[in-house]
C-alpha cells in the first residue's frame, strides 16, 4: 500500500480517480471500523427516502453523516439542530463529492442536558403555535358517562384507576391499549386519542365524554415518548376534553401543557374525571331537606296571609242583606211594571190595526194627484209641439229664401274653374277649364249643351 504513495516519478503507477477513491475508502474503512463521536447537531435534511442527512460539529470541525432509512425509523430520539448527541457508527467515504462522513448505526442524547435543552428548544416551537394556549382548553364534563383510558392494559396505572372510579362513581370505561415506553409510545399514543376521537356518537361503540393519558412514573428518558411533537398535537387537536397523568408529581411533560387539565397521578385523574357518589348523596339529601323546609315555611306564611286578609274582609251576611232587600223592593215592583209594558203593547196594537185604512185614504188621494199631473202633462206637451212645428215652419221658409237656388231662378249663375267656385277674374284667367251652374243645370264654356241637374235630396244648399 505504501507504493501508492510513493513520491518517486519514475517508479509511481498511474492511478484512475476511481482506483485512487476506492484506495482511500479502504484505508479510511479498515483504521476506522467503528467509532463513536460526540457533537453538536447542525444542518439535519429529512428527504422523501426516509434516509436522515445531517452535520456533527464542534468549535473546529464539521463531519457529515447519515442514517440509513431502517435506522432513522427506529431512532428513539430524532435529531435536531442545536441538540448534542453521541453516534455511533463506522467512517467511510463518499467518492462522488470526495469526502468522508459517518454511518451512524446508533444516535443518542449527551446526557440529561441534550434532552432538556432539547425539550425546552420544542417546548418553544409549540408554544409559538398556540397548542399550550389557555383559551385551547375545554371544560371537563361534571359527571360523565364514558371515560376513556389510554395507557398499557397491564401495568398497574389501569388498576389505580379503575379502583378509584369504582370507590367514587362508577362509569363506563374504555381501555385502548398503548405502549407508554419505548420507541413505538409516541406513535399508539396519538393513534389512541384520534381513534377515540373518531369514534361516532351514539354508535355502537360509545365515543367517551372525557380521555386519561396515563402511566406510571420512570426517568426522563422513559417518559419522552409523552414530550414527542406527535402526541402533543394529537392531545391539543382532540375535540374530547383530556386529562393527563404521566410520571409521578413532580414530573411534567409536553403532553400535559396541550392537555385540558393534568393531574399528579393516574389516581388523581380519576378523582378529577368523576364527582364523590357518596356526597352528591348528600348533597341531594340536604338539598332535599333544604326544599321540604322550604315549602313548609312558605305554606305557613301564605295560610298565615291568607288569614289576615280574611280578617279585613266583610262579612258574607253583610254583603248579601242589601242585595236581598233590592230583590225584595223589585219583586214587589215587578206586577206593576208588567201591566204597564202590556198596555203599552195594546195601545200600539191598535194603532197597528188602524193603519192599513190610513194608507188606502192615502193611495187614493196620492191617485188623484197623479191623475191631474197626467193631464197637465198632455196638455203641455201638445203645445210644446205645437209651438217646435212653428218654429221649424219659418226656419223651413227662410231657409228656402236664403238658399242660392232661388238666385239661380232669377237669372244668376255659379262659374266653376277646375272643380271650384270663380269669385274673380284672375282665377278666371288662370283655370284650364270653366263651367256654368244655372238653374236648370250646368254649362261648359265653349258651345257644349247645357246638363240638366238633378233634383237633390232636399234643398239645401250654399251660394259658394
Amino acid at each position: 500500500m505504501s507504493d501508492l504513495f510513493d513520491d518517486d516519478e519514475g517508479n509511481t503507477p498511474a492511478l484512475s480517480v476511481s482506483q485512487l477513491s476506492g484506495a482511500v475508502k479502504r484505508v479510511v474503512e479498515g483504521e476506522f471500523g467503528r467509532v463513536r463521536v460526540r457533537g453538536e447537531v447542525g444542518r439535519v435534511s429529512r428527504p422523501a427516502s426516509g434516509h436522515l442527512y445531517l452535520d456533527l460539529k464542534d468549535d473546529r470541525a464539521v463531519l457529515a453523516a447519515v442514517v440509513w432509512k431502517g435506522v432513522a425509523s427506529k431512532l428513539a430520539h430524532q435529531p435536531e439542530a442545536g441538540m448534542e448527541v453521541i453516534a455511533t457508527g463506522r467512517l467511510t467515504t463518499f467518492p462522488g463529492q470526495s469526502r468522508y462522513q459517518l454511518v451512524i448505526e446508533s444516535l443518542a442524547p449527551a446526557g440529561v442536558g441534550a434532552l432538556m435543552a432539547m425539550l425546552e428548544q420544542r417546548k418553544k416551537a409549540l408554544a409559538a403555535e398556540g397548542l399550550f394556549a389557555a383559551e385551547r382548553k375545554r371544560p371537563l364534563p361534571y359527571l360523565p358517562e364514558v371515560i376513556g383510558v389510554v395507557t398499557s392494559p397491564s401495568g398497574a396505572v389501569i388498576r389505580d384507576i379503575l379502583h378509584r372510579l369504582r370507590a367514587r362513581f362508577p362509569r363506563k370505561v374504555l381501555v385502548w391499549p398503548a405502549v407508554v415506553q419505548g420507541e413505538k409510545c409516541a406513535e399508539e399514543v396519538a393513534a389512541a386519542v384520534r381513534g377515540f376521537n373518531a369514534l361516532t356518537p351514539g354508535g355502537a361503540l360509545p365515543r367517551p365524554d372525557v380521555l386519561i393519558v396515563a402511566r406510571g412514573g420512570g426517568s426522563l428518558e422513559d417518559l419522552w415518548g409523552f414530550n414527542e411533537e406527535a402526541v402533543v398535537r394529537a392531545v391539543a387537536e382532540s375535540e374530547i376534553p383530556v386529562i393527563t397523568a404521566v410520571g409521578h408529581e413532580t414530573d411534567t411533560t409536553l403532553v400535559d401543557y396541550a392537555a385540558d387539565r393534568r393531574a399528579p397521578t393516574p389516581t388523581a385523574a380519576a378523582e378529577i374525571a368523576v364527582p364523590v357518589r357518596a356526597e352528591l348523596l348528600a348533597s341531594l339529601a340536604g338539598y332535599e331537606s333544604r326544599r321540604v323546609s322550604a315549602m313548609a315555611r312558605r305554606l305557613e306564611a301564605g295560610g298565615q296571609r291568607l288569614r289576615d286578609l280574611a280578617r279585613g274582609l266583610p262579612r258574607p251576611d253583610a254583603i248579601l242583606g242589601e242585595r236581598r232587600q233590592r230583590l225584595d223592593g223589585l219583586s214587589l215592583r215587578l206586577p206593576q211594571a208588567l201591566l204597564g209594558f202590556v198596555r203599552q203593547k195594546q195601545i200600539r196594537l191598535s194603532k197597528a190595526v188602524l193603519r192599513p185604512q190610513m194608507v188606502a185614504h192615502q193611495i187614493v188621494l196620492k191617485s188623484q194627484a197623479l191623475a191631474g199631473l197626467a193631464s197637465k202633462m198632455a196638455l203641455l206637451s201638445r203645445q210644446q209641439v205645437s209651438t217646435l212645428r212653428q218654429r221649424l215652419e219659418a226656419l223651413e221658409r227662410m231657409h228656402q229664401s236664403l238658399g242660392y237656388r232661388n238666385t239661380l231662378k232669377r237669372g244668376y249663375a255659379v262659374v266653376h274653374g277646375d272643380g271650384a267656385v270663380v269669385t274673380g277674374v284672375k282665377a278666371a284667367r288662370g283655370a284650364k277649364a270653366l263651367e256654368l251652374e244655372f238653374a236648370d243645370g250646368k254649362l261648359k264654356l265653349g258651345g257644349a249643351k247645357p246638363r240638366p241637374r238633378a233634383k237633390p235630396a232636399d234643398d239645401q244648399g250654399s251660394l259658394f
